[in-house]
């Protein structure tokens, strides 16, 4: 039998007609930068224009990252810090993203005129669909921030074959009650909407402290252009609806979900109200010491390292490596049972200041994770 040689090939792309190998390199470097800085696109749907922009290329049979914001911040500037982070080029290397800002809250939108009716939450996430067709997309993992939490819940309710799983930061499923409405009123009359604004962002020891972070993005918000938009946004926020969330019901996210939540961050007892409504056998819960009101901007870091893990556990990603956490911290197990008897068990993982490893938990338990 013959001896084998192995035969390197290499693909020959075919040049356009006329043209040289020069020029179709520097198309090609031309168009390696065009998505390195994003593509932004804008379609019409039945609740208006929305303006999103996509980095990367789709890659085969997996699903794009699809963000969504908070009030007051826009897609850069919610999660600029998280998606430049060094540890999380690697994840983005693998899955196309889309950043969604909210109507009105993209760079250099023009302020809607007097009388314009914003969106509501829930039209938000109707919107998400009109995205995903003018993309061809089928399926996302959203991360979303606050506000953006609960418009990418929302969509997940309603379109749950579509999403394989959601990123949580600061959700509050809840309708505001009789009692947050006249508290907001009140705060109303006495501070101007950014510092309302911040007040929901960042926790108060933050504001107090003012630092450079709490500084750049009082002036952000003081001083942006589309302040009047923002307030329309801020409205429907604070408008919006019950999710309706029960452990048990048929109203419940069907996907892999990981809730993120600062210590002490203003809404910290609503997502821990949230995680226990929620699947226990596909949430876990991560509280973030050392974060604030917005971890994806303090803690980018920690964040990555632990949506690396919820990207393993969903059976992506298998082969990246986790060093960050695993030198830095050892893994606290406690486990109890559930009070309605079920066999669901809650995990706590402390940080040490000792070498150890993380480990990550078996699927099908709820981890509450403080790092």
């Amino acid at each position: 039998m013959a001896e084998l040689r192995e035969v390197q090939i290499t693909e020959e792309k075919p040049l356009l007609p006329g043209q040289t190998p020069e020029v179709a390199k520097e198309a090609e470097l031309a168009a390696r930068i065009l998505l390195d800085q994003g593509q932004t696109h804008s379609v019409e749907t039945p609740y208006g224009s929305v303006t999103f922009t996509v980095y990367g290329t789709p890659k085969p049979k997996r699903p794009a990252i699809l963000t969504y914001h908070d009030v007051g911040l826009n897609c850069k500037s919610c999660f600029q810090p998280l998606f430049q982070f060094g540890d999380m080029q690697e994840i983005i290397q693998n899955f196309v993203r889309v950043h969604v800002d909210a109507p009105g809250m993209q760079e250099g939108a023009p302020v809607f005129p007097l009388g314009y009716q914003y969106p509501s939450l829930d039209q938000l996430a109707d919107m998400i669909p009109c995205i995903l067709q003018y993309l061809n997309f089928s399926t996302i993992i959203g991360i979303g921030v606050g506000a953006g939490a609960y418009v990418l819940s929302r969509y997940a309710l309603t379109h749950p074959d579509t999403v394989e799983g959601l990123v949580l930061i600061n959700i509050d499923p809840n309708a505001k009650g009789w009692m947050d409405w006249a508290a907001h009123k009140l705060t109303g009359l006495t501070s101007s909407i950014p510092e309302m604004i911040l007040g929901h962002l960042f926790s108060q020891e933050e504001l107090s402290g003012n630092s450079e972070l709490i500084q750049k993005y009082r002036n952000i918000i003081t001083h942006a252009p589309n302040l009047d938009n923002i307030e329309l946004y801020w409205n429907s926020y604070n408008n919006r609806r019950d999710l309706n969330f029960g452990r048990g019901s048929d109203i419940t996210l069907k996907c892999p979900v990981m809730l993120v939540v600062g210590d002490q961050a203003p809404h910290e007892d609503a997502v821990v109200e949230c995680n226990s409504k929620l699947d226990p056998t596909q949430t876990s819960f991560l509280k973030m010491a050392d974060s604030g009101g917005q971890p994806q901007l303090t803690q980018p870091g920690k964040l990555t390292e632990a949506f690396k893990y919820f990207l393993q556990g969903m059976g992506y990603m298998a082969s990246s490596c986790m060093t960050r956490l695993s030198r830095s911290r050892t893994a606290s197990l406690t486990s109890a049972a559930s009070i309605d008897g079920n066999r669901s068990r809650s995990r706590t993982l402390s940080q040490s200041s000792e070498s150890g490893t993380l480990a990550s938990g078996p699927p099908g338990h709820t981890m509450e994770v403080s790092c």
